[in-house]
């Protein structure tokens, strides 16, 4: 294995993390010597020492005076979680705004440690070059970046999605996409393009709580169908429903579910859009998260296997480029006019700047790139978290592996209640997100979904050490 020649050491470090992950380096063994590892690698003996270092710092390795470095005696690999909490198959009205406001309040603090921010942080994100290709945008066309763009968005912006969309097996032509104000406008104008009040939409269990706001919002029901944390939505549960209630839509995540991180496999997926053509059901597909992928390929798309134009794909930048720029966009297929008219009656139209900033970054070849170095980080401080949290947690705690996305379900023992640990974890300083937010039933009360959304340091060690302790005295 030959590192690159840019950031040899965190490669380095990567590399031994993923050895400890999978247990080819276990607990109290000893690491490769410096003089061993640079061989293998082929990098110099001081930037094995830079990495040894810095997996020191994160409290992941020790170092034994005279005798190397070692895997830290504490860590232990958390189980995942097996059995899912099956909902029950009836429609029902969003019932968690209350607790979902007050979740969002809390979040979005500066004041909290973010251990329940999902994304990446600024620090991680291109803000430099952004704010120049912004610059240059309105110092080039000023009159243009401070006009109105057209209702479906900046043209040269859609020329560059569906450029990069190619590479998702999404054959779309710029025509075809409608630029909107983040990922949850492209779902608000799906689900409004498809639905009346007092209608059932069909989502996976757990999912993205702002999901369940947006259908409370537009008066909705949801009928919920598991999610399995390593496979996603099964076809059967899919068909039952079909089958049993009068559903306008669906709603899923195949690619790295929030909260549970599923990725929905190959096979199912081709299932799942052979019964929703059979069912003349139209589905909505979020995508949001199927560029934060660990393995060497990005997985597929639903949108990739939708022949009749009813998959309404929703994504978005915010994720991997840009949060605050709240640029997304949405391929409505078949339901195109009636998306552009709600759009055009949402904002009129995104913001142009911003639009005009992300046409060039991506134009000039930018983003795959940033992607590669961003997925590398993520799954890096993923790891981490996932050894800190066997490091601190009580006996019965489980924990998801994802292979993508931004999060970790953690299924805390028995008896803990996932709201008042998030209150408990609040008054210590420290952001999580209660588990009971992702179903409108009342379900994965001992949960709490966990991220790591910037680069590890001590004070996230100490907040991960001090939720190991809460949890523990409250199971």
């Amino acid at each position: 294995m030959e590192m690159e020649e840019r950031h040899r050491y965190k490669e380095v470090g990567r590399h031994i993390t993923a050895l400890i992950d999978s247990a080819a380096l276990l607990p109290g063994e000893r690491l490769p010597s410096l003089r061993a590892l640079s061989r293998q690698l082929r990098v110099s003996i001081a930037t094995v020492t830079q990495a040894y270092l810095e997996l020191e710092k994160t409290g992941i390795v020790e170092a034994r005076p005279r005798s190397g470095y070692y895997v830290r005696q504490a860590l232990r690999r958390l189980p995942r979680p097996e059995s899912v909490p099956r909902p029950q198959l009836e429609p029902i009205a969003g019932n968690r705004s209350r607790l979902i406001q007050t979740v969002l309040g809390a979040v979005g603090s500066s004041d909290l440690l973010p251990l329940g921010v999902t994304g990446a942080a600024p620090e991680l994100l291109p803000g430099k070059l952004l704010a120049k290709l912004m610059a240059a945008e309105c110092r080039g066309a000023p009159e243009a970046a401070i006009g109105y763009e057209q209702i479906a968005g900046h043209i040269e912006l859609r020329r560059q999605i569906a450029l990069y969309l190619l590479g998702s097996g999404i054959a779309a032509r710029p025509e075809e996409i409608i630029v909107t104000t983040g990922a949850m406008e492209a779902l608000y104008i799906a689900i409004r393009a498809l639905t009346r009040p007092g209608d059932t939409v069909l989502i996976q269990s757990p999912t993205y709580y702002c999901f369940l706001q947006l259908l409370e919002s537009c008066g909705l029901r949801a009928v919920e169908i598991p999610s399995h944390p390593r496979t996603g939505v099964h076809p059967d549960d899919l068909r039952q429903a079909l089958k049993r209630f009068d559903i306008r839509a669906c709603l899923l995540a195949p690619n790295f579910n929030n909260p549970d991180g599923s990725l929905t496999c190959e096979e199912a997926r081709a299932e799942i859009m052979a019964i929703l053509e059979e069912e003349e059901v139209p589905l909505i597909e979020d995508d949001v998260y199927g560029d934060v992928h660990f393995g060497p390929r990005r997985p597929g798309t639903l949108k990739a296997r939708d022949r009749r134009g009813l998959v309404l794909y929703c994504n978005s930048f915010s994720k991997t480029i840009a949060p605050g720029f709240r640029v997304g966009y949405l391929l409505p297929g078949r339901f195109f006019p009636k998306a552009l008219e709600i759009k055009s009656t949402t904002n009129v139209t995104s913001a142009t700047p911003t639009q005009r900033a992300l046409a060039a970054y991506l134009r000039q070849g930018h983003f795959e790139r940033h992607l590669r170095r961003l997925r590398q980080t993520m799954e890096a401080q993923m790891r981490t978290l996932q050894l800190h949290l066997g490091c601190h947690f009580p006996a019965g705690t489980r924990v998801t592996q994802p292979e993508g996305g931004g999060a970790l379900w953690v299924e805390l023992p028995p008896g803990v209640d996932g709201v008042e640990y998030f209150y408990r974890a609040r008054a210590e300083g420290i952001g999580v997100v209660p588990g009971s937010v992702f179903s409108t039933q009342d379900r994965f009360g001992n949960y709490v979904r966990l991220s790591c959304n910037g680069l590890w340091n001590e004070d996230l060690a100490r907040g991960v050490e001090t939720l190991g302790r809460i949890a523990a005295e409250m199971a």
